[in-house]
């Protein structure tokens, strides 16, 4: 009878943890794809060029990058209850400003705070997954967590596109404020850091094992210690090749790029946008869970990064295509981008248990630090050849430079696959 209250009580606190959690991380993934869907009003509120819209959208980027070393320390030392609910109240506060800006500059301030307030559900949530789940489900749970933030990308798509019809963005971006200072209550209230906050005993102890053993020095000696380890390193390239062209051209080019290459209304460039986001999600689920079950990481992470590079071939030279062959081609981008979620798995796996938050959060600086570059830089490179080209009218020649780079960011991921260390699947002695 009190075995089974225990395993209640573990079940009830454990969900309660994710969700709340989980919920703020669907709204970082909003954040992060909502300019491409609104880049037009965006660029004709504010009067921006494409280096411009590129440099707003970038912001996010730049300060998420910024804040995942010390997000991880916080989760490791504060915990995710603490960390979660502030970032909510920052990221509420942004978004409402982001919603009511008047100028360009205050709406990159805007943006800059909401990336500031979401820089630490990710992280924090991995954080939870370690703790509350067994060693041998991370790889699945990463990709049930991949899985769940989508939900955001896909709600900044058609979804998003669906709702302009009827209110404005800054109504959107307000209402999204609103529930982030919603869920940071909620986070505060109900979030347990691990199970021995709440009484209970670890998951290594509920299978009579013994528990992980905590890190008992100060927080920037584990920080030395994942640092120094040159296993962390690799993943942080794969992220920021895969991921970071992943989040500039879902987050912001690649609806103009569909406009502007193929004739596409914002409907059709949406759905395929959400198509791609859709085929994350699913891939990042199914890829974590393929890797458990086989018992390795590097393969399935190499296999994945290769489909991933040669879904950019077409679209350089801007190859004619049907609808279907479109759809399928987003669609088979997003599954095979989701194998950089690995590198999540590597990082803590060859990292001490208790440095789990600063292991992860090292290699997902690649993310934003791909990201943050690529952005502002694709944007340049569109307006300095529509310049270059005297023409009133975008077309292919405005986007192969950009289309290059975001192909050779794949590339470059492709390749920093190949110094991953293979763990696995459990912590390897380093």
């Amino acid at each position: 009878m009190q075995k089974t209250l225990l395993s209640r009580q573990f079940f009830r606190l454990r969900w309660s943890a994710v969700c709340i959690v989980g919920l703020a991380y669907i709204l970082s993934f909003f954040h992060r794809f909502a300019p491409a869907t609104i880049a037009s009003d965006l660029q004709l509120d504010f009067s921006a060029s494409g280096a411009a819209l590129g440099g707003l959208a970038a912001t996010y980027f730049y300060v998420y990058m910024l804040m995942q070393i010390p997000t991880g320390i916080l989760a490791d030392t504060l915990g995710p209850r603490r960390v979660v609910a502030m970032g909510g109240v920052i990221a509420g506060l942004g978004s409402l400003l982001f919603g009511m800006a008047d100028t360009l500059a205050m709406a990159s301030v805007g943006r800059l705070l909401v990336g500031l307030g979401v820089s630490v559900t990710f992280i924090s949530l991995l954080k939870l997954n370690a703790v509350w789940f067994h060693d041998r489900h991370f790889a699945t749970m990463t990709g049930a967590t991949v899985l769940i933030g989508n939900m955001g990308s896909l709600l900044a798509a058609a979804p998003l596109t669906w709702a302009l019809g009827f209110v404005t963005w800054r109504t959107v971006f307000v209402m999204v404020g609103i529930f982030s200072l919603l869920i940071a209550v909620l986070s505060w209230w109900l979030v347990h850091d691990h199970p021995g906050k709440a009484g209970l005993p670890s998951m290594r102890e509920l299978d009579g094992k013994t528990a992980h053993p905590p890190h008992l020095g100060h927080w920037y000696e584990g920080l030395l210690i994942v640092l120094k380890n040159r296993a962390t390193w690799p993943g942080l390239w794969v992220n920021a090749g895969l991921a970071g062209s992943l989040f500039a051209f879902a987050g912001l080019w690649a609806v103009p790029f569909l406009r502007d290459v193929y004739g596409m209304d914002r409907a059709s460039a949406t759905d395929h946008t959400t198509l791609l986001l859709a085929g994350f999600a699913i891939g990042g689920f199914f890829i974590g869970t393929i890797s458990d079950r086989m018992g390795r990481r590097k393969p399935v992470m190499f296999a994945a990064a290769l489909g991933y590079f040669l879904c950019w071939l077409p679209l350089l030279p801007g190859m004619p295509m049907n609808s279907m062959m479109s759809h399928t081609l987003f669609f088979m981008m997003g599954i095979c981008v989701s194998g950089f979620t690995l590198s999540w798995s590597c990082a803590k796996e060859v990292n001490p248990h208790a440095l789990s938050g600063m292991a992860t959060s090292v290699v997902n600086i690649g993310a934003f630090l791909g990201g943050a570059i690529l952005q502002p830089l694709i944007g340049w490179a569109i307006d300095y050849s529509h310049a270059s080209h005297f023409d009133r009218v975008s077309g292919l020649n405005d986007y192969q430079a950009g289309i290059a780079i975001l192909a050779g960011f794949a590339l470059m991921g492709l390749i920093a696959t190949l110094f991953v260390r293979e763990t696995n699947c459990r912590y390897v002695t380093i």
